[in-house]
């Protein structure tokens, strides 16, 4: 494939660029009375707004083009027909045919794999009514009341994050706790509140060899074994999301209470699968299909409308134009909804981890960028952080932000007072504030001259700072399904676009090879060790120092 900076679909967009230069989106809005209506859409339950962007008729046309160049139609329906699309893992990503309902007929590399799908969701069902019905009960027979999740990653985040986005779908005194860092005061910090008797405790790890989720587990077993109970009965408060079946049983696990998923499942994308479990513990099974099926209509849109009027693709032809093109390196997701305060975490895994990527399809380095830095937070409390470097930094900061038209149960002006300030700062970053305007400001306060000369170039925005908007009628399991597999599929899209394999993630095993090699030379409390020698300066200077303190400490 010709490199996508020699296309002629990319020169005609850096063109585009160099002509936009001196434009303002202030300009671009009075020229054009309809471009609201004309750059947005409706799809599954969401409405995006896209106009707040520097973009005009041309330069989509250009990016509409450059996704049709590079392969963006014929990729996405490779990935829904379960091809091996991750090309350096020889895998196919399927991640659609967890949600695809059971009249599916989705096959990953021939094999038919929506009957295994359906099977493990029907036992995720008994298994959380059972639960919840009280027919599941811990060892002393009371009902098991807290979920404790252990995992990392994937199979923390994502589960995480759609617990807390669908708190008021919460059953009635049950809790979630979730527990990822090998740094033990997040678990014994967890364990401090709980009840053994009570809680059951879910070990998500696909190999069952994860070393941080291994670590938790088995002290987390330790912790309920201490408290009075037997070796059998670990099966009555331990459940496991994995692929490794012997592992399970050996650390006592009943087999019926392991829920499998797939190779074809990767980590980022598994909440569809038993790694979300723990989501229909919360908020009951009904709720998580729910969540599915909103995927699903996602899905559905995504795979069968225009790239035009096609909301991840032009998502993501949005995001390649601000990256590419305008230079823009970091990108905000900013959701007005506080239940969504874990969405920019889960995201920032989600696109990272895919698109945090240097080399293409061919082996090659990539020419051009390619995964922008993500980061967020929920609105207001941005606003009160990191908001002024959005509007007056000297990078700009492209943003999606994210609201709910109506809350799940409104407290007073609350959800006006969040909407105001949803729709005004996107507003004001686009507009800016010039330096004119802010000396009619201050002249109107009834400041002098010179005051007015002192504070006007501090108060003058200029503007021209890219946003999307994603609006929903009120935030449900469904619309959270559709919103995730709108990411999803946007940062599929981008992938494409890019070259690049969206579905592995190398960069991260060689901090876990060498964390393996340095972890027999960190001495225990009160041991002494001899010096490191045998790496670099500096890890061997941080080695030693570690093991100095340490070496001073008895224990606790």
């Amino acid at each position: 494939m010709t490199s996508i900076v020699d296309a002629p679909e990319w020169r005609a967009l850096t063109k585009n660029a160099e002509a936009l230069a001196g434009t303002s989106m202030r300009d671009l809005f009075a020229r054009d009375p309809d471009r609201f209506r004309r750059y947005s859409l409706s799809a599954a339950g969401l409405f995006l707004d896209f106009s707040k962007n520097k973009i005009s008729d041309e330069i989509l046309d250009n990016l509409l083009a450059l996704a049709k160049a590079r392969g963006l139609e014929a990729r996405r329906d490779a990935m829904f027909a379960g091809d091996k699309i991750n090309e350096t893992e020889d895998r196919p990503v399927l991640h659609v045919a967890l949600r695809a309902g059971a009249d599916a007929a989705y096959a990953a590399g021939g094999a038919p794999v929506s009957a295994l799908v359906n099977e493990e969701l029907a036992r995720m069902k008994r298994f959380a009514d059972a639960v919840q019905g009280g027919k599941v009960r811990g060892r002393t027979g009371k009902a098991l009341v807290n979920v404790v999740n252990i995992g990392i990653g994937g199979s923390d985040l994502g589960p995480q994050m759609a617990v807390e986005a669908l708190r008021p779908y919460w059953i009635k005194g049950r809790r979630s706790h979730f527990v990822s860092n090998v740094d033990g005061r997040h678990l014994a910090d967890t364990l401090s509140e709980l009840d053994p008797e009570t809680t059951l405790f879910v070990i998500a790890s696909k190999t069952f060899t994860t070393q941080e989720t291994l670590a938790n587990a088995r002290s987390a077993k330790d912790w309920f074994l201490n408290s009075g109970a037997r070796e059998e009965d670990i099966a009555k408060h331990f459940a496991a999301l994995s692929t490794n079946e012997e592992a399970v049983t050996a650390f006592g696990v009943d087999p019926e209470n392991m829920f499998r998923f797939w190779d074809w499942v990767g980590g980022r994308y598994s909440l569809w699968s038993a790694i979300g479990l723990s989501i229909a513990l919360q908020v009951g099974f009904q709720n998580f299909e729910k969540l599915l099926a909103g995927a699903r209509a996602m899905d559905a849109h995504f795979r069968a409308a225009p790239l035009g009027e096609n909301m991840p693709a032009l998502l993501a032809l949005v995001g390649v134009w601000n990256r590419n093109f305008l230079d823009i390196r970091a990108h905000a997701v900013l959701p007005y909804d506080q239940h969504l305060h874990r969405l920019p975490a889960y995201l920032q895994q989600a696109d990272m981890e895919s698109n945090g990527k240097r080399v293409g399809l061919d082996g090659a380095p990539v020419a051009h960028e390619t995964g922008p830095v993500l980061f967020g937070e929920p609105g207001t409390n941005g606003q009160h952080a990191f908001y002024q470097l959005l509007h007056q930094g000297t990078d700009i900061v492209s943003a999606d932000f994210i609201a709910a038209a109506t809350a799940a149960s409104e407290l007073g002006d609350h959800h006006q007072l969040l909407l105001a300030n949803f729709l005004a700062q996107t507003e004001a970053l686009m507009r800016g504030r010039t330096e004119a305007e802010a000396r009619a400001d201050l002249a109107a306060a009834g400041l002098a001259p010179a005051e007015i000369d002192r504070l006007a170039p501090h108060k003058a925005f200029p503007g021209d700072r890219p946003t999307s908007s994603i609006l929903m009628d009120r935030l449900t399991p469904e619309t959270l399904g559709a919103l995730l597999a709108l990411y999803e599929h946007k940062i599929f899209c981008q992938g494409v676009i890019w070259g690049i394999n969206s579905f592995d993630q190398w960069g991260v095993e060689l901090g876990k090879a060498l964390a393996q090699d340095i972890l027999p030379e960190i001495g225990g409390p009160g041991e002494t060790r001899p010096p490191a020698t045998a790496r670099d300066s500096s890890t061997n200077g941080l080695i030693d120092r570690v093991n100095k303190a340490r070496g001073q400490r008895s224990g606790r």
